[in-house]
């Protein structure tokens, strides 16, 4: 891992339209900017996240994204399938989203964004992760393999897992409670 800090990565809208096209989505009853500021901060999701096996950085941007290399296990009931993948990752705050474009691994060429709109009645943030790829490139099986297989089973699989660790650490931190004993106001029992 380098120290040094690279320009943003500048990966453009969404490219739709994909053969592949995984979404999940999930109301989270916290403000935009907790669900965000835990969400971007992707070394410490296996921290929060038992099925993440690493998250390393090879290089940082000045926006908070960079270079950053991603392992999880993709559960199977009491055994888990080993993934790994290489991303550039960007942060947009003002939008506010996160971009992932994989750039090595099985999942070479899949674009990823997450997004985060405050619910109405401010009940929480709406968060909703798309998946959009082609497939591996593998002749006459590969879109077959990515609409069948790996988007439902590997890509939902482990984003739904994460977008509930995430949504869930994100509700703990925004609890009343937390937030007096934060503040010095509660006893911590």
């Amino acid at each position: 891992m380098t120290t040094a800090t690279r320009e943003p990565y500048e990966l453009g809208p969404m490219p739709l339209g994909r053969p592949m096209e995984i979404v999940d989505e999930r109301l989270v009853r916290a403000p935009w900017r907790t669900i965000f500021d835990i969400a971007r901060r992707v070394e410490l999701w296996p921290a929060y996240l038992p099925h993440y096996r690493h998250v390393r950085f090879r290089s940082r941007a000045s926006d908070g994204g960079g270079l950053v290399e991603m392992s999880a296990y993709r559960p199977f009931g009491f055994i888990g399938w080993p993934t790994w993948w290489l991303s550039e990752m960007s942060v947009d705050e003002g939008a506010p989203a996160i971009r992932f474009r994989h750039v090595d691994g099985i999942t070479k060429g899949m674009d990823v964004e997450w997004t985060f709109r405050t619910a109405p009645g401010a009940a929480g943030t709406h968060v909703k992760i798309l998946h959009v790829w082609d497939g591996p490139r593998i002749p006459l099986i590969g879109i077959p393999a990515a609409t069948m297989v790996i988007g439902p089973v590997f890509i939902h699989g482990i984003a739904s897992r994460t977008l509930e660790g995430l949504g869930h650490t994100a509700e703990q931190d925004a609890s009343p409670r937390r937030a007096r004993v934060a503040a010095g106001a509660d006893n911590a029992r």
